[in-house]
């Protein structure tokens, strides 16, 4: 980085160079507070892995009462799991008579921007217009969206080893494990006694360019994803301990008010599935 530095030192047009010094400096905090979380995780990993404070102060170079204070400074670790500096939460907008979105989408956006927030992460929330054009070769990305909206989300949950999003011969929707055909349909959906609950696909799927992944929820129905997002805020740092960044599916169910779709509990209902496993 210290080529940049001397980049912008080149300037010689100061009304250039300000603008320049001034996004540097952004991107340099932003690189400070991300390899403050790394080092943090390392330390923490060396420390559940038998060393001691001592042989970590060593390895750093460093003293223990350092060591002891750089342990717990930096953000959640577990804030990877969503992006480095900044995230992009996209949710669908809806055909009518003129476009809108969906109560629950906008909320589980809005629950996803707040989770981001909460774990020292930028977040921006966008719009995915009615046509399910999106750009998935980005970092950083979180779309909320299923099969039924986008032909995008289609193909990328066709390629997922794990789970399927599939229509059953009734014409309910439903996730479907690959290998054990075991069925998870909406409880909502029964033909006999209709519940206020929801299943939803969460997901890293590997991005069409193969330069990295994007994050993929999709309810059944919306009340699902906004389940899921409840989900992530309660369970974002067991999800990273277990998977941290690496490609994996499961399904998530949610239980909410009949009336204001006020998501009461959530809870998954497979494992954690893991692609490279498949």
């Amino acid at each position: 980085m210290i080529d940049e530095v001397r980049r912008v030192a080149a300037i010689k047009d100061h009304s250039l160079r300000v603008k320049a010094a001034v996004d540097l400096m952004e991107e340099l905090q932003a690189a400070v507070v991300e390899t403050s979380r790394m080092r943090k995780e390392s330390i923490a990993w060396l420390r559940q892995s038998g060393l001691s404070m001592a042989d970590v102060a060593k390895l750093m170079g460093v003293s223990r009462a350092r060591v002891a204070q750089l342990k717990d400074a930096g953000p959640p670790t577990e804030r990877a799991f969503l992006g480095v500096d900044r995230v992009q939460v996209a949710v669908p907008q809806r055909a009518g008579e003129r476009e809108y979105v969906a109560l629950e989408d906008s909320a589980t956006g809005q629950q996803l921007i707040n989770l981001a927030h909460r774990l020292q992460l930028e977040g921006e929330l966008e719009y995915i217009p009615t046509t399910g054009e999106i750009d998935l070769n980005r970092d950083g990305l979180t779309v909320v969206c299923g099969p039924k909206t986008s032909p995008i989300t289609a193909a990328a949950l066709q390629a997922d080893p794990r789970l399927s999003f599939e229509t059953l011969d009734d014409g309910r929707w439903a996730l479907i494990e690959r290998e054990t055909r075991q069925v998870h349909t909406s409880p909502s959906d029964d033909p006999n006694t209709p519940k206020p609950a929801d299943v939803a696909y969460l997901g890293r799927l590997p991005r069409p360019d193969g330069q990295g992944t994007f994050l993929l929820i999709a309810g059944v129905h919306a009340v699902g994803s906004l389940g899921v997002a409840h989900y992530l805020s309660g369970h974002l740092g067991e999800l990273y301990e277990q998977i941290s960044s690496d490609p994996f599916s499961m399904v998530i169910r949610c239980e909410y008010e009949a009336g204001s779709k006020r998501i009461r509990s959530t809870q998954a209902m497979t494992d954690i599935l893991r692609h490279e496993a498949a």
